[in-house]
């Protein structure tokens, strides 16, 4: 009798599409969107039209408590690798600060799910942002990391359209790469950057239903990241519908959450900063020019999710439906940053939502957005680090499944290999590979089986957590004094009990600094960069890293 390593030998060298138990190996679809808030889909309580997104998650299972890495890319850095950000080498961002944890690339001892699926049969394909690292010194692009084939932008963002008021290389959508090669579309006249990432995705799925491989196929859009660029005829859709403003919306999701048990009946929200002006307090002009903002955000997560049932449309025609898992998240919550205050008035081109036009829907609306949470994109509170998750599988995933899950993005490879049936390698092209520190959620998604508890922990610019259980401690940088809060009693994070609990305190500080110790997380004062990226509202430039 052969081996379960023997078997699965042969089965790689005869290029068979099953796994080491005998079992038809699932296409998998990874969808990772940017800078959406945790309320901002139908299923999560939102006002915007999401029918593709919701009928997923009414035919599937979502997560009312999944979590990311609370920005760009160090999210993307864990969710291809399954380790802690630090550990694939990006701790901090895109940038090489110095330190092998916060290169600003991925290290080779971290594997992308790519090159480990590929190992095991699968055909690989990226269609989206990379933001991992891939400039010319180290050539960590997509197809130099495990994918067949690649249609990617390399950095953090990409303007949407083109148009007479972009001037070519200023701000002009991209630049984009078609596997190793430069492309461009300014000569398209109807081009939109999410549908041309779906483009690409489609053309994949369909080239992949020719053979009797299985496929990945990562889709990371860009949206609704900022700038604010959508299309006319989907603006035009939510004209007017934001004039009530950001609390009045802020009410209703709060309400509609409810109702559809994401959270509790008795769930006390966050408290809203005190610099987030009342609606009412504003001028017409200003209400005008703010509503205009979460419109064009609105069309964006509308166009998204259409482009999401065009995906769906081909699934169904190349017959792939029923062997396809789809799961879908953001990489972090809803944004703070004012691009066009830091950059200055003359960043626009154009009216808001217009190609040319260089805005973002600031902490004002992401307030709404990231209901009922505290917080926002880059902080360790829960709205900067709590994300929608939906897992879709035709009848093997429960349809209308709502767990709480407590999963986390270092869960997602290790599910992926699970559900393949594909060992993670000790060993890679002669580089020993970290061990994985999640766990797989395949038992959790088709038989709802529980996680014990087990500490899940966070570091990003100075912003440190570690959550256990009930209980979540956590400080923000400049501060290090930890906050303590009981995260199933208390969503909002308004109730610091640090000072009546020294003993979990203390517990879970060791638990983090054995983590950070772990991870070559170091004091962020000893490595942060002389200028911030972006500032936060205050002008102080330390939140947004």
């Amino acid at each position: 009798m052969r081996s379960i390593s023997q078997i699965a030998v042969l089965l790689l060298l005869t290029g068979s599409c099953y796994n080491v138990f005998g079992q038809k190996q699932p296409n998998i679809i990874l969808i990772l969107v940017d800078d959406m808030g945790y309320s901002d889909l139908g299923s999560y309580g939102s006002e915007i039209h999401t029918p593709n997104l919701d009928k997923l998650a009414a035919e599937g299972l979502r997560f009312t408590q999944f979590y990311n890495s609370s920005i760009c890319a160090p999210t993307r850095a864990s969710v291809l690798t399954g380790q802690y950000p630090h550990k694939a080498g990006l701790g901090y961002f895109n940038i090489n600060l110095g330190l092998p944890p916060y290169q600003g690339y991925l290290n080779k001892e971290s594997l992308t799910f790519a090159e480990v699926l590929k190992q095991g049969g699968y055909q690989t394909y990226l269609s989206g942002k990379w933001h991992v690292g891939g400039d010319s010194s180290n050539k960590e692009w997509p197809v130099q990391r495990g994918f067949d084939h690649a249609f990617a932008f390399l950095g953090g963002g990409s303007s949407y359209l083109y148009g007479p008021a972009v001037q070519k290389g200023t701000r002009e959508p991209g630049p984009f790469y078609d596997d190793n090669k430069a492309v461009s579309f300014r000569s398209e006249p109807d081009f939109y950057a999410t549908d041309k990432i779906t483009d690409y995705a489609l053309q994949y799925v369909t080239e992949a239903a020719k053979t009797p491989k299985p496929f990945f196929l990562y889709l990371a859009y860009n949206a609704p990241h900022w700038p604010l660029q959508a299309k006319k005829e989907d603006i035009e859709k939510y004209r007017g519908l934001y004039d009530i403003g950001w609390d009045s919306i802020r009410t209703q999701r709060l309400k509609k959450q409810m109702e559809l048990g994401i959270i509790p009946a008795n769930t006390k929200p966050s408290i809203k900063d005190n610099d987030i002006p009342d609606w009412n307090s504003l001028t017409y002009e200003e209400q005008r020019f703010w509503s205009r903002k979460m419109e064009v955000y609105a069309a964006m997560v509308d166009r998204l999710d259409q482009q999401i049932g065009r995906l769906l449309v081909t699934l169904k025609e190349t017959k792939a439906s029923d062997n396809t898992i789809i799961f879908f998240l953001s990489d972090n919550g809803a944004p703070v940053e004012d691009v066009s205050r830091f950059l200055g008035a003359a960043v626009n081109e154009g009216p808001v939502g217009t190609a040319g036009s260089f805005e973002s829907q600031t902490k004002n609306w992401s307030y709404a957005s990231n209901t009922p949470y505290r917080a926002f994109k880059s902080y360790a509170y829960e709205g900067g680090i709590r994300t929608p998750f939906i897992a879709w599988y035709p009848g093997k995933i429960k349809a209308g499944t709502l767990l709480q899950g407590d999963g986390h993005i270092i869960d997602l490879a290790p599910t992926f290999y699970d559900i393949a049936g594909i060992a993670y390698p000790s060993k890679y092209n002669g580089v020993n590979t970290y061990k994985l520190p999640g766990k797989s959620l395949k038992n959790m998604l088709l038989q709802q089986t529980p996680f014990p508890d087990r500490p899940l922990f966070w570091e990003r610019a100075g912003n440190r957590a570690v959550q256990l259980g009930k209980w979540k401690l956590l400080s923000i940088y400049p501060s290090y004094q930890w906050e303590l809060y009981d995260i199933s009693d208390d969503r909002g994070e308004t109730n610091n009990l640090s000072a009546q609990n020294a003993e979990i305190v203390n517990k879970l500080s060791r638990l983090y600094f054995d983590w950070a110790k772990e991870n070559g997380v170091v004091d962020f004062n000893t490595i942060r960069p002389k200028k911030p990226l972006l500032p936060t509202p205050d002008g102080k430039g330390v939140q947004a890293y």
